[in-house]
Formats: C-alpha cells, structure tokens, sequence
C-alpha cells in the first residue's frame, strides 16, 4: 500500500522514499518511547532512545533486570512496535508496519539466537535448521543444501542427524546459530545466548560469535553479563529505559 508525495520531480509513491531514508546505517532508531498503561498510570519502558547500527558491527546490549534492555530487543527483532519514535531497518520503516508485515521481516531481516534454544525436541538438527526455509517456501532440495552448510558453519557438519536430547548444551546452541544464520538475515539477535550454558561452553559460544562477525555477520548480543558484553566490539548501557552509556571498546 502506497501513500503519494509531493517533492521537486513530481509526485512519488511514499513508500519508495521510505525505503531510501532509512538506508545509510542497517539499523537506526530514532526518538524510541515504549510505554505500558498501567491503570491510570503510566510506564516509560523506554524513553527516548536514539541510536543507529552499522553492516557488519558486533553490538551488545547491557543492562540490569527491569532497565528495558528486554524491551529494546523486542524492538529491535520486530517482535513488538514502538509507542513512539522511527525504527528503520536495512532501509524499510518498520516502526508503522502491520504484524503481517513485522512477520515477513523478521523472517527475511533476522535470525534469533535465545537462552533456551527453542528447538523441536523429536526433529534433527537438520530439520531444526530447516524451519525457517520451509517458512520462506524453499523447495525440499535447496533448503537441505542450505542447512546442511549452516551447520558446517558452526562445525556440526557431522551431527546433522542428531536430535536435541543427542547433543550438548553448547551444540545445541550452536543448532539454533546454524538455524538463525540460514535465511542469510542481516541481523543475529541474540538474547542471552549463553545464559543455559556452563563457563567453558559460554566461552566457546562467545568465540563462534566472534568468527562469524569477522566473516561479515552484523551481531547484536543482548545480555546482563559482562563477560560477554566485553567480547563484543561495541556496548551500550541501558539503564531506567534509556541509554547510559555507548561506547566502543574495540
């Protein structure tokens, strides 16, 4: 559905120049508000937040427990709209769109990593990984192809047969990378990837992380550990739903 414009050569479907305004950094949000009714009261999960993300940056995202970091994720993976604000992603406006239409981006735009897997427990990894194709409407053949190599990717090329209950933690949670990283999407989103895992298998995650960034992935981390925030290259604070603090630290 498109809205018309005016500007200086004529009139132009909106929707084309709303694609192109977001288009310099893969993620911008502008001016976020999120706010719950409370009764008569109000509560400002986040309050003006304004940041933008770069192809191909590692980002985590820290903060306490109620300081809206959960919130921002759920923005940032299209799961939840915002009160307030612009959030662009790789170019589209994704802040005014339907749920029909944050659907259709989350499959093609990003691929989740969560703290509890979320993987079938009677499916192999293969299948596991499949999923988001047989969504996309990827025929049998290619879809096969693709997950087999996602799973190379993030060294499971030998259990691919492998069912949840067959694999450890740590492969288990490199199932679920393998299944994010298949549709090719622009974002990995993961929410505290390593929060199931004991600290030698957290290590091993982080490090996958960190191959996976250096061949081009853009990565955003949302976590409450610091071990993990350091391993990213960037890390902003969330603290009483807003931005603390935004730093580079690599």
């Amino acid at each position: 559905m498109y809205r018309f414009m005016e500007n200086e050569s004529g009139t132009q479907p909106a929707g084309e120049q709303v694609v192109a305004a977001g288009a310099k950094n893969l993620i911008s949000m502008h001016n976020i508000w999120k706010t719950y009714q409370m009764g008569v009261e109000e509560l400002h999960a986040l309050r003006d937040v304004s940041f933008e993300v770069a192809k191909g940056e590692y980002l985590a995202i820290i903060g306490p427990s109620g300081s809206g970091k959960s919130t921002l994720m759920n923005l940032i993976g299209c799961l939840d709209s915002p009160t307030k604000g612009e959030y662009w992603i790789n170019g589209h406006l994704v802040s005014t769109m339907t749920d029909d239409e944050l659907a259709r981006i989350r499959n093609k735009e990003i691929g989740f990593v969560f703290q509890t897997f979320n993987l079938l427990a009677r499916a192999t990894a293969l299948h596991n990984v499949e999923l988001p194709l047989i969504y996309a409407g990827m025929r049998a053949g290619e879809r096969n192809d693709k997950a087999q190599a996602a799973l190379a990717s993030v060294e499971l090329g030998d259990r691919v047969m492998h069912r949840p209950n067959e694999l450890s933690g740590g492969q288990r949670q490199r199932v679920a990378i393998a299944r994010a990283l298949v549709n090719h999407p622009s974002i990995l989103l993961a929410d505290e990837p390593t929060g199931a895992l004991d600290s030698k298998t957290s290590v091993e995650i982080m490090a996958l992380f960190e191959k996976l960034h250096a061949e081009g992935n853009t990565i955003i981390v949302v976590t409450h550990e610091h071990e993990v925030a350091e391993r990213a290259h960037r890390v902003i604070t969330i603290r009483d739903g807003q931005i603390e603090k935004d730093e580079r630290i690599k």
